[in-house]
């Protein structure tokens, strides 16, 4: 967003007030119904955003509902980074965190070598393969801030939000009864968890309900694929950039600001200076603001558009899902 003068902040925030109220009233509704009813906050969101997509047409909500699909996103990338702390990483010893590397860097590279052989954009492959491997609908809209603009991004980033909040949830339940099938002791069945189910919450819920050093390890060992979200992000800003070249476009820079931020946040939040409190309410705000966003997205998306994805991208998350769990118990037994 260019610079403005001072002077033209508060005729911005006029213009900008009216969309984001509604989108922050979608996200309160989606938090209410979600911790009352138990379903994703983000399929919430996207559900009652797609109801409302009016709002988007032309008239006082049509700014502020794209400000906060693009630089609230944003913001809330960022303050992901109050969430892990490198000493988190350190207590899990090194064969959880090379599990967690091989696994996300194996399961976005076949995501995307998938997708062009199905005939998708790899892009989108490095998209679903990267919500999947990492940490489902937030990395779906982190990867999604730092692609680069397409007529068809929105619907792929909507589709692959809607897939693996989906998916997470039918993890949540089916993960620990294999994890019970297959004699998974508690730190196994924890490092199974934590690096198979998409989203945070599912994790926990997951965890936690097998036992309470299950639900630690499994916690920590999922906020290490949070942290994988970094690299992730420039390797998909090199793609972008490699991608504008050749079309004679304008390249990204490399390292966009809230990827910056999210680093820089890990890295003082792992010098135990931020009081625990902050980062609680740091990390409360990352999720309003990505659940938020999304509701702003789902806002910009007719449900036709939607539902016209057809069969083959299911089949890709699909197939992604059951390929990291695949990966990491065979990972899982190699080092055991």
């Amino acid at each position: 967003m260019a610079t403005l003068s001072i002077s033209a902040w508060p005729a911005l925030g006029r213009s900008l007030f009216p969309g984001v109220l509604a989108c922050a009233v979608v996200a309160a509704a989606s938090t209410f119904l979600s911790q009352h009813y138990g379903a994703p906050v983000m399929l919430f969101a996207l559900i009652l955003g797609l109801a409302m997509n009016f709002l988007s047409q032309d008239g006082p909500c049509k700014s502020g509902i794209e400000f906060t699909a693009r630089q609230v996103l944003r913001w809330g990338v960022a303050l992901l980074g109050l969430r892990i702390t490198a000493g988190q990483i350190a207590e899990l010893g090194w064969h959880p965190v090379a599990l967690v590397v091989v696994s996300v860097i194996l399961t976005i590279g076949v995501s995307m070598l998938v997708a062009r052989i199905m005939g998708f954009q790899t892009l989108f492959g490095l998209l679903s393969g990267g919500a999947t491997a990492i940490c489902g609908a937030s990395a779906a809209m982190a990867l999604a801030a730092a692609l680069p603009a397409h007529p068809q991004k929105e619907r792929a980033t909507l589709f692959t939000v809607v897939g693996v909040s989906a998916l997470s949830t039918l993890a949540m339940i089916v993960y620990p009864m294999i994890a019970r099938a297959l004699g998974l002791g508690e730190h196994a069945a924890g490092i199974f968890l934590g690096a198979t189910i998409h989203d945070v919450a599912q994790v926990v819920g997951a965890g936690y309900g097998m036992s309470k050093e299950t639900g630690d390890v499994a916690t920590f060992v999922k906020l290490m694929r949070v942290g994988m979200l970094l690299p992730v992000i420039v390797f998909a800003v090199l793609c972008s950039r490699a991608a504008g070249q050749q079309a004679g476009q304008a390249r990204p820079p490399l390292l966009p600001w809230f990827a910056v931020a999210f680093a820089l946040l890990v890295a003082v939040n792992s010098t135990g200076w931020v009081p625990h409190a902050l980062a609680e309410a740091g990390g409360d705000v990352s999720r309003w603001c990505l659940v938020a966003a999304i509701a702003a997205i789902g806002m910009k998306t007719q449900l036709r558009d939607l539902a016209s994805v057809g069969l083959k991208p299911v089949l890709l998350m699909v197939g992604e899902t059951a390929f990291l769990a695949i990966l990491a118990l065979a990972l899982l037994h190699w080092a055991s």
